[in-house]
């Protein structure tokens, strides 16, 4: 098997997924997974796709993520490895990921402060008088 990449997005944060078959190491910028996402709830979110479809542990995975927070980071990176998996094996895979939910953009960004007031929706405090 040839390296298979992949990009995912969340928010601010861009993920580009290398996939290559391999004993399921994981590198995020040249660190280690545990290394990089030090809560177990981020690594948990990373590794949602290889645990719905059973592949944890077959895949070596290279990633570089770029901009947003780690929340952002660790969701970018759970939909570039969903989307890689399904290069590698759009039957085995899609109905499984599809269904979980991880093949689906979430397109929801912050939106922007606008002038004259001191966020998105927030108004300076009205005065009659």
């Amino acid at each position: 098997m040839e390296q298979t990449h992949a990009l995912g997005r969340r928010k601010a944060a861009v993920a580009r997924v290398y996939l290559t078959a391999g004993n399921g190491n994981i590198t995020i910028n040249g660190r280690p997974l545990e290394d990089y996402f030090k809560e177990e709830t981020l690594r948990y979110v990373v590794m949602q796709a290889f645990e719905a479809t059973g592949t944890a542990g077959q895949f070596d995975t290279k990633i570089t993520i770029v901009g947003g927070g780690i929340k952002g980071q660790a969701e970018a990176v759970r939909l570039g490895i969903a989307r890689a998996l399904c290069e590698v094996d759009k039957e085995a895979y899609r109905s499984t990921l599809k269904a979980a939910g991880f093949l689906t953009r979430d397109a929801r960004e912050v939106e922007r402060k606008k002038p004259g007031q001191p966020g998105a929706r927030r108004r300076f405090q009205f005065s009659k008088r």
